[in-house]
């Protein structure tokens, strides 16, 4: 039975990541922060009790922060494969966090490689390691954007992400390790944060038809994305570790879409027009801009074999109808006096 150790395991990525590993026999190990309150909602599904024989999923402390502990964890778990999901992934937060997006993002990717590294080195295990990039290192380059595009960073995150990539492809040349680096493409789902401005949309859209909110607020509406679907797109992860050789691989739809366009789609899967309820809030809008990313995952499909199989209209409308019962359900809550953490209140 293969192991994964899997950081940022409660993310979006993460989770659909578990559910592929573990339909494919693998005994998953996921890295959790530690939080005074649950912020593992998108995996509670999956986990079951350490002592049950078949059990398949198990959860550690540790954090991109702390080189000593990840040490300790990969020396716990033994893993053949790692994949690094860990991150701060809100771009907009990176322009008020800079330091700490650069310390997680950046040294924490290098921490890790040091960590996988010693393990190998003492155990004369090979680990194959999965590192998360983002479409944002793009930044202002030209679309369509391939692995031969020079990056063109325009946030702390997207520098951060340029810099944890260099840092896997000079551990992958000075010392041998297979490190695979994936520039991903925006990716959404149901399972999306709700800062998130796909997710922000499909949870206004379904909370103002069931009259709970009257106001959506946004940033640059003209904006444009490659929008693909979370589920499909850790398929390509599991399948760059998978290969003979580790690289470099774009995985994206190769199609773009405006904000505006999402708003389209979103609301009139309710039967609303958004001109009525969205106004633009200037803190949404980024120092520096990035208008227009659409991938070129050419090399992912010739080499991978990977191609996405959710569209951008699929992917609306499944993230609304996704939002649509979690408004039913707080409404009827909230009819009856209640908030949807069980608390009661008088209204």
């Amino acid at each position: 039975m293969k192991k994964a150790l899997i950081l940022g395991a409660t993310g979006q990525d993460g989770s659909y990541l578990i559910e592929l590993l573990i339909g494919k026999g693998y005994s998953v190990h996921g890295l959790i922060r530690r939080a005074s309150t649950f912020n593992t909602g998108r995996i509670d599904h999956l986990y079951s009790d350490p002592h049950v024989p078949d059990a398949r999923l198990f959860l550690h402390y540790g954090d991109l922060s702390d080189g000593t502990g990840l040490r300790r964890v990969i020396e716990k778990v033994q893993p053949d494969e790692v994949y690094n999901l860990g991150a701060q992934s809100h771009v907009r937060v990176s322009f008020e966090q800079p330091e700490y997006t650069a310390d997680i993002v950046a040294t924490g990717a290098l921490r890790l490689l040091e960590a996988v590294r010693d393990y190998a080195t003492i155990s004369g295990k090979s680990v194959r390691v999965y590192q998360a990039g983002s479409s944002e290192m793009f930044g202002s380059a030209p679309p369509q954007q391939n692995e031969q595009t020079p990056f063109h960073p325009r946030s702390p995150y997207a520098v951060s992400k340029v810099a944890a990539h260099g840092f896997a492809v000079n551990y992958r040349e000075a010392y041998g390790m297979f490190v695979s680096n994936g520039i991903l493409f925006n990716h959404e789902s149901p399972r999306r944060g709700e800062t998130f401005v796909t997710r922000k949309i499909s949870r206004a859209a379904a909370r103002i038809k069931m009259g709970l909110e009257d106001k959506l607020f946004l940033g640059n509406l003209d904006a444009k994305r490659d929008w693909g679907f979370a589920g499909d797109y850790v398929v390509a992860m599991w399948q760059m570790l998978q290969a003979d050789e580790p690289d470099d691989y774009v995985i994206a739809t190769g199609q773009s879409y405006s904000v505006r366009r999402l708003l389209d789609c979103a609301f009139s899967h309710v039967d609303l027009d958004w001109k009525a309820f969205v106004e633009i809030d200037k803190r949404y809008l980024r120092p520096a801009e990035v208008d227009h990313l659409c991938g070129d995952a050419t090399k992912a499909r010739t080499k991978l074999g990977w191609r996405p199989q959710v569209g951008f209209n699929e992917l609306v409308k499944m993230m609304v109808e996704h939002d649509i019962e979690l408004a039913r359900r707080e409404r009827v809550l909230r009819d009856s006096g209640h908030t949807m953490d069980g608390t009661r209140h008088a209204w």
